[in-house]
């Protein structure tokens, strides 16, 4: 597959997927960049997101991650899940903050995956680091051509 067909293919696979994905959605997520392997999503912190603590719930921290992962690993339109991930939290978000993750795959081998993600706010200071697996079941797509 060509650079140009493999760009195309992931373009076809985020669209489809943020139409399909009201969780993603709902959240206020945004797909900036995908491409094979590899994804970028940002995320504003509302009021409802924040704990007892007024930071933003690492829950919300991790569905971000998790959702960059689900647009870098299935961005080959092999329909790609999750097995298993592991975050750390690094530094508390905060009302408004604009979070970005970065997802890069790191290994793909058969049908097993492993990606890791970067969670920065909007100066670049590091938030949460993401490392997710992903189970790949062959010859099913991920998305239905249009």
């Amino acid at each position: 597959m060509t650079h140009a067909s493999a760009q195309h293919t992931a373009d076809l696979v985020g669209e489809a997927m943020f139409r399909n994905d009201p969780a993603t959605r709902g959240l206020g997520m945004r797909v900036m960049a995908i491409a094979a392997g590899s994804a970028t999503l940002v995320m504003s912190v509302r009021d409802d997101m924040l704990n007892g603590h007024a930071t933003c719930h690492g829950g919300f921290i991790a569905a971000l991650a998790d959702s960059a992962f689900a647009f870098a690993c299935n961005s080959y339109n092999e329909l790609t899940v999750a097995s298993g991930f592991a975050i750390d939290f690094i530094a508390p978000a905060h009302l408004d903050d604009l979070l970005t993750a970065r997802c890069a795959e790191v290994s793909r081998t058969g049908r097993t995956g492993i990606y890791d993600t970067e969670v920065t706010n909007q100066r670049g200071e590091r938030v949460a680091v993401f490392r997710g697996r992903s189970h790949t079941f062959k010859g099913k797509p991920a998305v239905m051509p249009a």
